[in-house]
């Protein structure tokens, strides 16, 4: 157990006690009720593990709790806020050591680090970095281990502990059948597919580790090369797929055999043929699923962003200024691409493929088109992402479906009738309409099968089928909406008008 003395908190963490109690696998444990219901008409359970069985504790953690539980209306979304918002923090921390400073998180019920969901699972605690020590140092290692990551490995998307951890490597069924090139040592990589946005986690985490605290040591050596590798990727796959010769590009393909997940891909494992359009292709979509059309435009567009966002930390730690330019040309370039190429009649299209064809649709996974404004790219109010929005929460997208409790955005990664609890939270960063935040909120609310955590998908028609009884990223990401909610919205969810935000 370590005590460390935090800006104003005491963090313990308790990753190493965890182990030498009889601790619960949380996959089984989340599956069902436990302790007393909340109060409120759904009569939700409390579903934190025992303190003991908590991968990391935090004081200022459990002081936005407590805050919370104090000002929020609804004893169930209190329940919710008060399962989901410490759920990566309880459950997800597999390993830590600050004089390594590395940190192995997982996704959830799966024993994988995913650079995408990480950058995600730990973006509600970055007002807390300022004013906790200990929470912020095991961000920042959690940043130095993606960075060995993306250093060795900049097209895979998640990985196995680090050999520090002791820990062993667990085995990818639907990895089996499937052959990556570059080449990749399943020892350190759980699996190897291409997804841009996993990219944009690592620099997402990086950039708000940064922000919070000025904390420049972050940016080591090893962390300067992870950042080279990126924009190798980038260069790499915004190059068209022909040469002006008529001669095949590839830097990178995944070619799924007979009987593999997904199934096998065209072109010998490159995908589909694309142009140059200034943006960067993808293999992979956030879902983990095949692109059809290699340009994902809300990729592109967090891309965009997050480059920015790095060209903004470095400048202020007055390092690297010529990462920094880059960052800004690449930036300008695909925010370029995103409008020339990506928006068709005032709509944005997901994918594009530079050569005239476009897919008209939506996944729940962020980034998605419903998620443009969450992702910084533009304001809820612009004209064409109203009008996306409008078709995306309609039949016009394919992968939006209703049901008599519930409705939202799916994906091909479950099917066409399990929507994702995460598309109807994504609605609500996406609008100023009380009445429609509130509908979302509900929504999501009313669909936790009774168990008060947020799944991956649900079943529009039988609301006791879902899927991932355990998905940090889902659970964090509710957590961060109810504090946009507390300060942006507050006479929805709490007793008075007063804004709040934590550590203020």
């Amino acid at each position: 157990m370590k005590l460390g003395l935090g800006l104003g908190a005491i963090t313990i963490s308790v990753c190493m006690a965890a182990a030498q109690v009889d601790c619960p696998n949380y996959t089984i444990y989340a599956q069902t009720p436990k302790g007393n219901p909340s109060s409120g008409p759904l009569g939700l359970p409390y579903m934190r593990p025992e303190p003991a069985c908590r991968t990391f504790n935090s004081t200022s953690v459990e002081k936005v709790i407590s805050d919370m539980k104090a000002r929020l209306k609804d004893p169930d979304i209190a329940r919710l806020f008060e399962n989901t918002f410490p759920n990566t923090l309880d459950t997800t921390v597999k390993y830590f050591n600050k004089e390594e400073n590395l940190a192995f998180i997982i996704t959830g019920d799966i024993t994988a680090q995913w650079l995408r969901d990480t950058g995600n699972q730990f973006a509600h605690y970055r007002s807390l970095l300022s004013m906790d020590q200990e929470l912020a140092t095991l961000v920042k290692a959690v940043i130095n281990n993606e960075a060995r990551y993306v250093s060795e490995y900049p097209y895979c998307g998640a990985f196995q502990p680090p050999p520090e951890s002791n820990l062993p490597p667990s085995h990818n069924d639907w990895a089996d059948g499937v052959v990556v090139n570059p080449p990749v040592n399943n020892q350190t990589v759980f699996e190897c597919k291409y997804e841009v946005d996993s990219l944009c986690g690592f620099i997402k985490l990086s950039t708000s580790y940064y922000q919070a605290t000025k904390d420049a040591s972050m940016m080591n050596d090893n962390w300067f090369f992870a950042i080279e590798q990126v924009f190798r990727v980038m260069n790499e796959q915004s190059q068209p797929s022909y040469d002006s010769n008529f001669n095949f590009v590839s830097y990178y393909n995944w070619t799924g055999l007979p009987g593999s997940l997904p199934g096998m891909v065209v072109n010998g494992g490159n995908g589909e043929p694309k142009g140059f359009t200034g943006m960067v292709g993808t293999s992979h979509r956030p879902s983990d699923d095949l692109s059809v059309y290699a340009f994902l435009t809300p990729a592109n567009a967090m891309l965009s962003v997050e480059l920015n966002n790095l060209a903004t930390i470095l400048d202020d730690a007055k390092l690297a200024p010529d990462v920094s330019a880059r960052a800004k040309q690449w930036s300008q370039r695909i925010k370029q691409g995103i409008h020339e190429y990506g928006v068709f009649n005032d709509v944005f299209a997901y994918e594009t493929n530079g050569l005239g064809s476009r897919y008209m649709m939506d996944d729940a996974n962020v980034p998605s088109l419903l998620s443009l404004p969450y992702l910084g790219f533009l304001d809820r109010n612009d004209a064409a992402y109203i009008k996306t929005k409008k078709m995306l929460m309609s039949r016009q997208n394919p992968y939006y479906a209703k049901g008599l409790n519930f409705s939202g955005i799916g994906g091909p990664h479950i099917d066409a009738w399990h929507p994702w609890p995460m598309s109807q939270i994504t609605n609500i960063f996406g609008s100023d309409d009380d009445d429609e935040i509130l509908e979302s909120l509900y929504t999501v609310a009313n669909n936790t099968a009774g168990l008060g955590l947020i799944h991956e998908s649900v079943n529009i028609y039988n609301g006791s089928d879902y899927t991932r009884p355990w998905f940090a990223w889902a659970n964090s990401y509710f957590g961060e909406m109810i504090l946009d909610l507390a300060q942006r919205k507050p006479h929805l969810i709490l007793h008075d008008n007063e804004p709040y935000v934590p550590g203020q």
